[in-house]
This record gives structure tokens, C-alpha cells and sequence, in this order.
């Protein structure tokens, strides 16, 4: 039986893609596997573990890759969640489907410390029910 990848693509592997991955793998369970990286690698930012434990899922455990990292694997679904992972998203071989969502990049909000939590709490929620609809609509 043919398990399905996604790979979750964003520029920096540190917030986004990072939060897709932790909401595709709750909603997806055993049905796929699910891998992200970026077009660079700059760490997993704590806000993004932060906000996702505030929503009951652990992303802690989760490494910051780049897409060399998954080089000659093949992918189901190619699902980019910014415009410039889109935009530089290299070619890959295979059928891969492309989706793309460009939600915006809580590690640019400014203010308060409330005001960043909440902007990350935003996107995170805008990222959960994206990756709820794609679970229903690409693995049922």
C-alpha cells in the first residue's frame, strides 16, 4: 500500500513550514508522512514551538532542513506556504502535485510580546484549518 509524502515547503524551515508539518501529522495520522524544509535553514523559532504547545501539539522535536535534504526522494504533494518558496521552489522530478498557500510570516510581527503571540497565534490558526481542508480533501 502506497503511504503518500508531503513535503511542506517555506523559505526558512522555522515558522511556517514548521507549523504545517506539526498540524499535517495530527490530522493525518498514519495516512501520509509528512517532511518540511526550506529553501535555507534558519532554526526552529521558539514562538513557533510556543504557539503550537499552546494549541496541544509538540514541535519541539522537529530539525530545520533544507529541501537538499530531500533530494532524489519523490513527494505526493508539494505544498509551498510562502510566495518566495514558490517562487525559488526548485524542480522536482516525479508527479508531485503543487499547492500553495502564502500565509504571512508571524517572525516579521512587531510590538508587545502579546502583540507577537498574537500574530503568531493568527497565522497558526489560518496554517491548521489549511491543513485540515487538505487532509479531507487529498487523503479521504
Amino acid at each position: 500500500m502506497h503511504i503518500p509524502r508531503i513535503l511542506v515547503l517555506c523559505t526558512g524551515n522555522s515558522c511556517r513550514s514548521q507549523i504545517a508539518e506539526g498540524y499535517l501529522r495530527l490530522f493525518a495520522g498514519d495516512k501520509a508522512q509528512i517532511f518540511s524544509a526550506g529553501i535555507e535553514a534558519h532554526g526552529l523559532n521558539p514562538k513557533a514551538i510556543a504557539t503550537m504547545a499552546a494549541d496541544g501539539v509538540d514541535i519541539s522535536h522537529h530539525t530545520s532542513d533544507t529541501i537538499d535534504a530531500y533530494e532524489g526522494m519523490d513527494f505526493d504533494i508539494l505544498l509551498t506556504v510562502c510566495d518566495n518558496a514558490a517562487e525559488r521552489c526548485p524542480v522536482f522530478p516525479g508527479t508531485a502535485k503543487r499547492l500553495h498557500h502564502n500565509f504571512s510570516d508571524p517572525a516579521k510581527a512587531v510590538g508587545t510580546d502579546e502583540e507577537v503571540m498574537e500574530a503568531f497565534a493568527k497565522v497558526r490558526d489560518e496554517i491548521k484549518a489549511f491543513c485540515k481542508a487538505l487532509v479531507q480533501n487529498e487523503l479521504s
